[in-house]
């Protein structure tokens, strides 16, 4: 140790034990240890910041503005903000360390990003597991003293039923009170409740599409097949990080990180179930069913079941499906009897939305040859031609939820979502008409896909030079400039956003490089292994929101998909959810769910010796 050091103060040395902070604008002051960070303080109570690193310091999104008291200004905030809202003291909540009493203004967080909340769907007969039965029981007397429970069962015997304890404590005064003129709910061969008087017309389920980033829930009137209300918020795990990864490393970090994780769980999918009740004027006691599908890591967040097998070698299931489940084990506060069903998994990263997705789409017996492909940080891939289905799991990483991106956002107010170069120069499309805010998923696909057509990138992903970009494309050449050390494309200047720069960097081409690579190692391996020719493909099914906003042109451009007409590529939608709707409206197509299983064989990327050459030669962009 130098002199110098030795007599360096600790910051912390003299700091007091606890430390007060107060947040705003939603004015709730919390005390925690000193040194602890501004977003961990949040996060421990409730308080939402934006990340898509889970507060690793990586992604710069968790921005705030400390607005008393002193934080000093940390070299990652250096290049995040600029020098003058430095000096207004914002800073990157995962890097602040609250040493002193604070007062911390956060940001509105996006909790409805834009989303899919219909896909891709087939008809089905309308046969639900979930049906009510109104019946008048004749009195007991003394020559018919059969139990209240054999009177009942009596008047439906065309059902055998297993009745629960639960059920049974309140039969006898439901009946008495209701003139024995009652309501039987029954779930597949479950006695699950008893209504006074005639309820058969109001009989609801929930079908849930548990996303990483995005939860959907939509409220059927089981006894018509239609659609109630449908409503979709941000998974309000977020805070934990974007991926699944980020999820699974915090609860191998923190002890206390699985049970939030799954409190949080429970409360976007309760939340949401309340604000669909109330959207459709129905009684939350009237909802009897729930149907979910969500990959692997969220269904086990969501139950409690520890995910650290999920995420390191060779990446193991707790259960390929759960049985038994009742809508409260999913924090679920509807008919305090109501059923759960959740769709089974094929393995660690092919999980139940594609399994639902699968059903949706209805690949097990379309004769066509079709490629599913859901693209997010996972990507999942299935191949099939109505005989054989044939599935894997690409990592694709962080670009397309634009975690990993310079100016990404997500599919919120002020991102840019479609990019066209023509011959007046640059147009942007900007969601809900904002003023340009940061770059999406969609967008940097348009973006990168737009650069490539005009020229000003290469095939290696690279810009080109000043020179090159003059001559290929004019109107925008003088966009391509740099920001510190690094060219970029600009999207929109300070002087048209008011604020901060939006625009492409050479380190995000890589990253969407990297993503589209992979995807692409994917499928071409699914088509080798099916022993099938790119060409021989006749649909293309881009599944999930980012499918369903994605441009198929700018997708085929790059690389992404198939080099197909693009009148061959679908965007499917949120065919998870349409797949949990389903199986709400029909017993058969529940029990077509779990054959699936039986049914797709399952290609294994990572432990093949050719997947980081077959990688890199995927990592240029066509020519």
């Amino acid at each position: 140790m130098t002199d110098d050091t030795a007599g360096a103060a600790d910051p912390l040395e003299h700091a007091p034990a606890r430390v007060r902070l107060r947040f705003s604008p939603s004015d709730k002051e919390v005390r925690v240890p000193s040194g602890v960070t501004v977003f961990d303080a949040a996060s421990w109570n409730g308080i939402a910041i934006d990340s898509t690193c889970g507060g690793h310091g990586t992604c710069k999104k968790c921005k705030v503005q400390v607005q008393v008291g002193d934080v000093p200004v940390q070299p990652m905030d250096a290049r995040a903000f600029r020098q003058s809202e430095l000096d207004q003291g914002w800073r990157l909540a995962c890097l602040a360390a609250a040493t002193t009493d604070l007062a911390v203004e956060v940001p509105p967080l996006t909790t409805r990003p834009k989303a899919a909340t219909v896909g891709v769907g087939r008809q089905v007969i309308l046969r639900p597991a979930l049906q009510k039965r109104y019946v008048e029981l004749a009195e007991p007397t003394l020559t018919d003293q059969r139990t209240d429970l054999e009177r009942l069962l009596g008047a439906v015997d065309d059902l055998e039923l297993r009745v629960d304890t639960a059920v049974v404590r309140d039969l006898g005064r439901t009946l008495r009170a209701a003139d024995f003129k009652v309501t039987a709910v029954v779930v597949g061969d479950e006695l699950i409740g008893v209504e006074p008087g005639d309820t058969s017309e109001r009989v609801f389920g929930l079908a849930f599409d548990l996303g990483t980033t995005t939860v959907v829930a939509n409220l059927l009137d089981v006894s018509t097949g239609t659609p109630a209300a449908v409503c979709s918020m941000l998974n309000q795990q977020q805070p934990f990080g974007a991926d699944v990864i980020s999820r699974i490393s915090a609860t191998m970090l923190d002890p206390t990180a699985l049970e939030r994780l799954r409190d949080l769980a429970h409360k976007t999918l309760n939340d949401l179930a309340a604000e669909a009740c109330a959207e459709a004027g129905v009684d939350p006691s009237e909802v009897y069913e729930v149907a979910l599908a969500g990959n692997a890591t969220m269904v086990q967040l969501a139950l409690g079941i520890d995910p650290e097998p999920l995420g390191v070698a060779p990446f193991i299931l707790a259960s390929s499906g759960y049985s038994g489940l009742t809508a409260l084990d999913l924090g679920i506060h509807i008919h305090p009897q109501a059923r759960a069903s959740v769709f089974p998994a094929l393995g660690a990263y092919v999980g139940g939305d594609i399994i639902s997705g699968v059903l949706a789409t209805g690949m097990d017996r379309d004769k066509r040859l079709r490629l599913f492909i859901d693209i997010g940080t996972n990507c999942e891939i299935v191949l099939g031609d109505g005989e054989r289905l044939l599935a894997t799991a690409a990592p694709a990483g962080p670009a397309f939820e634009a975690a990993s991106i310079r100016c990404g956002m997500r599919a919120a107010p002020g991102a840019v979502e479609v990019v066209r170069i023509d011959d007046d120069g640059l147009r942007l499309q900007v969601i809900d008409d904002a003023v340009p805010a940061g770059l999406c998923g969609s967008g940097l696909v348009d973006a990168v896909s737009e650069l490539v057509r005009v020229g000003l990138l290469d095939g290696s992903g690279r810009f080109v030079s000043e020179d090159a970009a003059a001559e290929v494309a004019p109107k925008v050449a003088d966009r391509l400039t740099m920001v510190g050390d690094e060219r970029v494309f600009l999207l929109a200047s300070e002087e048209e956003t008011g604020g901060n720069a939006v625009y492409l960097s050479q380190r995000d081409v890589r990253e969407l490089q990297f993503a589209k690579a992979a995807i692409s190692t994917g499928w071409r391996l699914l088509l080798e292994a099916f022993g099938v020719e790119e060409g021989d493909i006749q649909q293309v099914l881009l599944a999930g929101s980012f499918g369903t906003y994605l441009s198929p042109a700018s997708a085929v451009r790059i690389g992404l998909v198939p080099k197909l007409p693009v009148l061959r590529i679908v965007s499917a939608g949120n065919v998870a959810g349409e797949g949990a709707k389903m199986v709400l409206l029909s017993a058969q197509e529940h029990h077509g769910a779990q054959t699936l299983l039986e049914e797709i064989a399952y290609l294994e990327l990572s432990d093949r010796t050719d997947f980081n050459d077959r990688f890199v030669d995927e990592l240029a962009f066509p020519t």
